[in-house]
């Protein structure tokens, strides 16, 4: 089992998992024992001392601040050391179920510290409920493969919460663990059900912090975003103090194209200080949200701050996320001859999907400039890397190559072989499951396949393809765009309209002078019945 210093991009870029050996989903600061971290009740034979630190770190772990949360147990197991939930709550802060990472060694390790053996270690825990804690745990950590230990885990979280109606923390480990089920793979029953749990437990309780978080990544899909919108406005002002819990509300709120909540709330997330910014989960979001506003301009200064501010020893996930984040500056504000296309960024040894990523992009950047060749060669690249890729990585790589592949046709003027290839890309993505966040393709495929289809000269086919670009990435400012243009050209006013309207909203706190504003108000006026 990968451990979690070779970690998976999967919390931010799940669909391609399989694909890279980076993670990005470290937090950008710490979390602050003193400020809120929400409200929970978990009754517990622990001594006097050690109750605080306990249910600090509980808090602390419903919000994903897995360092502090493993700090604070073992501060409440110097305070009481033959504290077997402390010793649990330190183990279970190993295993990221939303994420697909587990450290095993160290998860055993800290069980050890309480006794050699589960037998041993079952007769410190002090009441029956406790013991069935540690079963929970044990479960988790025992013998077999992950997804064999992730199920057990799942079943006695699920036993724990009947044998105790009224313990909630017992019904939010059930769960996450449903969550977890399928290896960080959306699986929507399983979601769905995790969802309706921790539904129930916030309306009991609105100031949990795991029922909050755990409803939004049940539904952070954008099928299912409207019923998480409730929790995100909750979770922000449930902890405070976490600051992965400011981040998780953009969740929902990018599901949902809300990209003045998007940006408000990873500044938060990633701290005031913008010139102590580093790249990672939260600065990604945050250029991304800035890119569908319209602020290229912040999001230059943003990506050249966290350039800036990379250095080694690197943070996890840290080059990736910067590699994404130029990826998304020169795709979405279309600065095809920036400075920064020609930066050398490092990526990590084994991120094929961030490299791919980052050879797309400097490819489509370099077709935009009419250097034909150097386009031409790194289409090739990623069709040969995708070729060689393992089985679950080969999709992914294959779409970008083959996207790249129809832009070059579709400006030599070979429309046919644009529009299929193009088609195929869109195919291939509409078959992967919706994911949260950033697009997992930084040139959605039905975008391009619109825009392909706009330069064949097939309007109607083209917004049909915006909209379903849209359907998966809501509120998309390129997609509303081509599909102001598509149903301009279609002659389809009402939706012209109404896509203008849009893009409107997106870009009101866009730069000045902002050179599509021009053609905006063109499709105004040719869309105004």
């Amino acid at each position: 089992m990968r451990s979690l210093t070779s970690s998976v991009v999967s919390c931010c870029f799940r669909a391609v998992s399989a694909v890279s050996a980076v993670s990005v989903c470290a937090v950008a600061g710490d979390a602050q024992p003193e400020a809120r971290l929400g409200t929970i009740s978990f009754p517990n034979s622990g001594s006097t001392a050690a109750q605080e630190p306990f249910l600090r770190g509980m808090k602390l772990y419903w919000s994903f601040e897995y360092g502090p949360a493993a700090s604070a147990f073992i501060e409440a197991q110097k305070a009481d050391p033959s504290f077997a939930l402390a010793y649990a709550g330190e183990a279970l802060t190993h295993t990221h179920q939303v994420w697909n990472e587990q450290d095993l060694p160290a998860a055993r390790g800290a069980l050890a510290r309480l006794a050699a053996t589960p037998a041993e270690r079952r007769a410190k825990a002090r009441t029956p409920r406790e013991q069935m804690y540690l079963e929970m745990v044990e479960a988790l950590y025992g013998e077999g493969s992950k997804p064999r230990r992730d199920t057990l885990f799942t079943a006695v979280a699920e036993r724990l919460a009947r044998a105790h109606p009224s313990d909630d923390e017992a019904k939010m480990f059930h769960a996450i663990g449903l969550l977890g089920l399928n290896q960080s793979v959306r699986e929507f029953t399983t979601y769905m059900q995790a969802g309706a749990i921790a539904s129930d437990v916030l309306r009991r309780n609105a100031d949990h912090p795991a029922a909050a978080h755990f409803v939004i990544h049940a539904f952070d899909d954008p099928v299912h975003a409207p019923l998480g919108l409730w929790a995100a406005r909750l979770y922000s002002k449930i902890a405070p103090g976490a600051p992965h819990a400011q981040h998780m509300t953009s969740h929902i709120f990018v599901a949902l194209g809300m990209w003045d909540d998007v940006v408000s709330q990873n500044v938060i997330a990633a701290g005031h200080d913008h010139d102590a910014m580093r790249a990672g989960h939260y600065t990604w979001w945050l250029g991304y949200a800035y890119g569908q506003q319209g602020r290229y301009a912040d999001a230059l200064k943003h990506l050249e701050t966290t350039r800036k501010n990379i250095a080694a020893p690197y943070r996890r996930g840290e080059q990736a996320a910067l590699v994404m984040l130029r990826a998304h500056y020169v795709i979405d504000a279309e600065r095809w001859s920036d400075p920064a296309v020609s930066w050398s960024l490092t990526v990590p040894a084994g991120a094929l999907m961030p490299t791919a990523t980052d050879s797309f992009t400097i490819g489509y950047a370099a077709l935009k400039r009419g250097e034909v060749p150097r386009a031409a060669t790194l289409a090739a690249w990623l069709m040969n890397t995708a070729d060689a890729a393992p089985a679950d990585a080969k999709p992914a790589l294959t779409v970008l190559g083959t996207q790249l592949q129809a832009a070059i046709a579709s400006a030599a003027g070979r429309h046919a072989d644009a529009v299929a290839r193009a088609g195929a890309a869109a195919a291939a993505e509409e078959a992967m499951p919706f994911e949260f966040g950033p697009p997992q393709f930084v040139k959605p495929p039905f975008e391009l396949l619109g825009e392909v289809l706009l330069a064949a000269g097939k309007p109607a086919e083209a917004q049909a393809a915006f909209k379903k670009s849209l359907a998966r990435t809501p509120g998309r400012t390129r997609s509303v765009f081509g599909l102001a243009r598509a149903a301009s050209a279609a002659g389809d006013k009402a939706t012209a309209a109404a896509a203008v309207a849009h893009l409107e909203s997106n870009w009101r706190p866009a730069d000045k002078g902002l050179k599509e504003l021009t053609e905006v108000s063109k499709l105004v006026a040719g869309a105004k019945p």
